[in-house]
């Protein structure tokens, strides 16, 4: 027989439904994602550390798990809530199914719920504290611990997700070279699994901020020529300078930007050092704070892999992949920061540009793991500032 669960709302709405996944109990912010497909790597992207993640597509689960498309050293999804868990796993690439890998990695889910009916208090009240339980407890005592976790603001959890050692990416080229598909009769050796398209050389140093970085970022940047030494978030900047990196890069990463005073500092010493910068998500809302801006949570956040993104330099219009919950206030921008990107759902700031110093950040998923490639064409863009500067 299947277990019950509970999804409790700080509100006191409860949904009942089967539990998958962990037998346990967790509390975050109840917050849902858009997307159709990539359910393992929104799983295991750190930007979701304190949050239960519900997946608006009706059926999740059905092409399993495998090892080669994590994002991170772990899952950090707080819970995970579907209308319906696939019974059956049909993919050449699966390794598990997903009720075992969230089993094995101690994250709850819960199924059968009306999920329709809980994103459409999301959208009218903003996302929410809740708790999710497979252990049993009763409606009551779910409600209560909704109500006293409290909320994202002021939360870092960025030292909860940061590599805590620096470490240079991927130095024999064996992670990042994009998948290739064997085409008919073409010759090769070994599983297909591991069939590769060939890399660029790794010729220009950048040192990248790991504030929960993903990794297919990672790959992007080898795959466009870069050569990555990974910091952790705390790292200070007098010491990324004495490696005398060519770019910077500042990833993405979850919680509450206005709570990294710190790494703002930080950031602010690179910005005046002249060396250029690349930043997104979390990344981008640290940069606009170090260039004197000010952050704010939005009501229920951008997460999937369809928002509409308009560069005002071009005219030209993104579908992007998103997944935050905070944002850059434009109003309280220095005159020589430039918004260069806005939502066209809700017209807030999407990117930002210095008018006069090498610096530029997206609010998005250039990567787009998963998402549209739209915006690919973006680590160019920061290869091309490199080269530039000489």
């Amino acid at each position: 027989m299947s277990a019950p669960a509970v999804l409790a709302l700080a509100d006191g709405t409860v949904f009942r439904g089967i539990a998958f996944g962990a037998r346990t109990t967790a509390v975050g912010e109840v917050c849902f994602n858009t997307s159709m497909t990539g359910y393992q790597e929104i799983l295991t992207d750190p930007s979701y550390r304190g949050q239960i993640v519900t997946m608006t597509y009706p059926e999740i689960g059905n092409y399993g798990v495998n090892r080669q498309d994590v994002e991170s050293w772990r899952p950090h999804a707080a819970g995970f809530v579907v209308r319906q868990l696939s019974p059956v796993v049909s993919n050449w690439r699966a390794d598990h199914d997903l009720h075992s890998y969230l089993s094995e990695n101690d994250i709850p889910g819960i199924h059968g719920i009306d999920t329709r009916a809980l994103v459409k208090r999301l959208r009218t009240r903003g996302s929410t504290p809740g708790t999710l339980s497979t252990a049993g407890l009763t409606d009551e005592e779910a409600v209560r611990l909704a109500r006293e976790w409290g909320g994202m603001e002021g939360r870092d959890y960025v030292t909860e997700v940061t590599h805590k050692d620096a470490f240079d990416w991927d130095p024999d080229d064996r992670l990042s070279p994009a998948f290739a598909l064997v085409q008919g009769n073409q010759p090769f050796t070994g599983s297909p699994r591991e069939v590769r398209n060939p890399m660029p050389p790794a010729d220009i140093p950048i040192v990248a901020f790991d504030f929960g970085v993903k990794y297919n970022i990672l790959r992007r940047l080898r795959q466009k020529g870069f050569k990555v030494h990974v910091v952790p978030a705390h790292a200070r900047a007098a010491d990324v300078l004495a490696r005398k990196p060519a770019g910077v890069f500042l990833s993405n990463g979850p919680g509450d930007p206005a709570a990294l005073s710190g790494i703002v500092r930080e950031v602010r010493t690179l910005i005046d050092s002249g060396v250029p910068t690349f930043g997104i998500c979390l990344g981008h809302q640290i940069l606009g704070q170090a260039l004197g801006g000010k952050t704010f949570k939005l009501k229920f956040g951008h997460r999937g892999g369809n928002q509409p993104v308009k560069d005002l330099e071009t005219g030209r219009v993104e579908i992007t992949s998103q997944n935050h919950g905070f944002a850059v206030d434009p109003g309280s921008l220095p005159s020589d920061v430039a918004v260069n990107r806005i939502n066209l759902n809700d017209r807030t700031v999407e990117g930002l540009r210095h008018r006069a110093r090498p610096v530029f950040c997206v609010q998005y998923h250039p990567e787009a793991a998963p998402g549209p490639h739209d915006s690919t064409p973006l680590f160019d863009e920061f290869r091309e500032m490199i080269l530039r500067r000489g």
